[in-house]
């Protein structure tokens, strides 16, 4: 039997991609394969970022990194590789890291650098959302059962 396929944040699934160079190992996320296929993606990453790189954030629609570089077009970059992984992967729903100006969904940092958030949806979230893939944080995961109509506990 074919099981659902799902993108997930490459650090919910303990790799090494994180902008400080760890991970955000997430035991929950991790069982989800033995319910459905994990397709792990990094859109920093996939769009040219360096692991370790300087933190980033959204700020007037831009993306701007702690020491003040605009790595906007490398998100967008990211953001469209993995919209192409889900397309060519025929990914049903994605679960991406919270919070991240890449992968948050609903509430994201807001800029200051200060652990504010705001609402509002990282660029990979955002771009996924307007393709109509369905995207859900980590703390998220009775939400993505449910949107699956799945019916055991994940």
């Amino acid at each position: 039997m074919r099981k659902t396929k799902i993108l997930v944040s490459a650090c919910l699934l303990g790799e090494c991609c994180k902008y400080n160079g760890s991970h955000n190992r997430n035991e929950q996320v991790i069982a989800l394969k033995e319910k459905f296929d994990l397709i792990p993606v990094c859109p920093e990453c996939f769009g040219g970022l360096p692991t370790p790189r300087a933190p980033s954030e959204i700020r007037n629609g831009r993306v701007i990194s702690a020491t003040g570089e605009d790595v906007t077009a490398a998100f967008c970059e990211g953001a469209e590789q993995t919209l192409y992984i889900a397309r060519e992967t025929n990914c049903a729903a994605a679960v991406l890291k919270e919070r991240s100006p890449s992968c948050g969904c609903g509430s994201i940092y807001d800029g200051t650098f200060t652990g504010t958030t705001v609402a509002g949806n990282g660029i990979t979230a955002a771009l996924l959302l307007a393709n109509n893939i369905a995207v859900f944080g980590e703390s998220q995961l009775r939400k993505l059962s449910d949107y699956l109509l799945f019916d055991e506990e994940i």
